[in-house]
């Protein structure tokens, strides 16, 4: 039995994007799909004393953003300090920062990233292996891509060998089932519903947030506050 999963790369994801790695065997980056604006490939929210605040990697723009997440640019490098100062600024007071930011903020000051594809890999990689996640991870040009919305995920999930693919809830508007049942893959559907809320600094709880916030408070205790099973 092998479960897959495949999904856009985001930036700095919420929770709920690493519990849904951490409940397969595979985990494939989907970044051959056509990069989309004001979505999450890259931004995201952290919480502020004055509410939610977006960080945003700044991209370049072919046209009218027809390029694919692999194909889209970063545009500059002065993103990287800011959103390290505001990351700093806003959970300095978090219980485990120091911890936190020893393997973080070499991510925002090492060597900089040209693409947003591989720069966000890169945080998911870091973040993963502090959640104690080994799922694989694999990218999406790593298979033949067919055609066809659901034919092609149908596509990558036999050529990884899967028997189960579980998909997030929102696909169900342009799933085929059939396609699935027809190759013998069994189609489940992933609930993001259900996790315990832990210590969080600035007001009501928000479960939506970057999962840097989670580790910033909870630290090593991080994986208790997911759903997926531990060995």
């Amino acid at each position: 039995m092998k479960r897959v999963a495949i999904l856009q790369s985001n930036y700095i994801p919420w929770k709920g994007y690493f519990d849904l790695i951490a409940a397969v065997d595979e985990f494939i980056l989907y970044d051959d799909m056509q990069y989309t604006r004001r979505d999450w490939r890259n931004r995201n929210q952290i919480k502020t004393p004055q509410g939610l605040q977006w960080l945003t990697v700044p991209v370049k723009a072919k046209g009218k953003f027809l390029q694919t997440i692999r194909e889209t640019e970063i545009d500059g490098d002065d993103w990287r300090e800011d959103h390290w100062k505001a990351l700093v600024q806003n959970h300095r007071r978090a219980r485990h920062f120091d911890a936190t930011a020893a393997w973080l903020e070499p991510l925002y000051r090492g060597p900089a990233h040209t693409h947003l594809s591989v720069l966000n890999r890169c945080f998911i990689e870091a973040i993963c292996g502090q959640l104690g996640i080994t799922t694989r991870l694999s990218n999406s040009w790593d298979y033949r891509l067919d055609e066809g919305k659901t034919e092609r995920l149908v596509s990558l999930c036999r050529q990884a060998g899967a028997t189960e693919y579980i998909s997030g809830p929102a696909a169900r508007d342009y799933l085929d089932p059939a396609l699935f049942e027809a190759a013998g893959i069994a189609l489940r559907w992933f609930d993001y519903t259900g996790f315990p809320e832990y210590p969080q600094l600035w007001g009501p709880f928000v479960h939506g947030v970057s999962v840097l916030d989670l580790l910033f408070n909870c630290g090593p205790d991080a994986p208790l506050f997911l759903r997926y099973p531990r060995d």
